[in-house]
């Protein structure tokens, strides 16, 4: 098969991963930058031309959108759609997952745990607020903020309410959650690929910080989850239309509530947690399932 990687940075752990995969598998795969890319869109033959040159059909894309460049990334991977490129993950599901408070209004229709959540612009009545969540703690997020960045812990109702009203000052979008004080600053992260779960590990912030990114210092160890963790990732997983991404769940005494589910997970972490070999799994799928004209959405919003 011939398959095109889409990312910015070649060199990541990840993308070095899938490239070795696909190849140790006999595949021919090609490794491009969507934001060096440019599309011609016609009626009867788009094309997508990079470097100079109009790029050859492939069997499948494997989209690695930073979320940065989303509406750049996804609008090239559209372009290959266009074409009849099977997309591991597609277009539209990206965008679905990228946009928190749509990817939780979709979880929540679909009845998949979620810690109660509050949206709010420029709000002057943050006790009002506090009081739909059930009172401090509470985490205060900033809707475009990744990586743990521009996500605070309110930890009392006065301290809570400043930070909401700090955000409120400068004109832009928050979502106010419950802080789920049992989890210990732990989070699960599993890996979706298909309809399973291949892959689950434990992370922990680093001491005193909420946060459980790896990135901010964080650590990573193997877990066990259990069945009802297991069904909400994939059901969360569908929800979006995800073949492929990371979910982020919290145990809390109410059962497994997701916190995010991410298009483009690293793999460095979970692979080296779990000694998972994901890429593998992830060129698996794509050997079971490319087909020309493959699509989940058909368009569909």
């Amino acid at each position: 098969m011939k398959l095109a990687l889409m990312c910015r940075n070649a060199e990541l752990y990840s993308h070095k991963r899938i490239v070795e995969a696909a190849e140790q598998r006999g595949h021919d795969i090609d490794v491009i930058d969507h934001l060096r890319c440019y599309i011609n869109i016609t009626s009867h033959r788009p094309t997508v031309r990079y470097r100079g040159e109009e790029l050859p059909y492939f069997d499948c894309v494997i989209p690695r959108i930073g979320a940065s460049v989303t509406f750049y990334g996804t609008a090239v991977l559209r372009q290959f759609e266009m074409m009849g490129v099977y997309p591991v993950n597609e277009s539209v599901a990206i965008s679905r997952s990228r946009d928190k408070l749509r990817s939780l209004q979709l979880l929540a229709r679909k009845g998949i745990g979620l810690p109660v959540t509050v949206f709010a612009h420029r709000t002057s009545r943050a006790e009002e607020i506090l009081e739909m969540i059930g009172g401090a703690p509470v985490v205060i997020k900033l809707l475009e903020g990744t990586q743990g960045i521009g996500v605070v812990l309110g930890e009392t109702e006065k301290s809570a309410e400043s930070i909401i009203q700090a955000f409120g000052g400068v004109n832009t979008n928050i979502l106010v959650q419950e802080f789920i004080k049992e989890a210990g600053g732990e989070d699960i992260r599993s890996i979706v690929i298909g309809e399973k779960v291949v892959a689950s590990m434990k992370r922990k912030g680093k001491e005193g910080d909420f946060r459980s990114n790896i990135h901010r210092g964080g650590t990573a160890e193997k877990i066990k989850i259990t069945p009802e963790e297991r069904s909400t990732a994939v059901r969360a997983a569908k929800a979006m239309g995800l073949n492929f991404c990371g979910v982020d769940m919290l145990r809390s005494n109410h059962g497994p509530v997701v916190m995010e589910v991410n298009s483009s997970p690293g793999l460095e972490g979970i692979e080296n947690a779990t000694g998972v070999d994901v890429a593998g799994g992830l060129i698996d799928f794509i050997e079971k399932n490319a087909k020309y004209g493959k699509t989940q959405t058909k368009g569909k919003g």
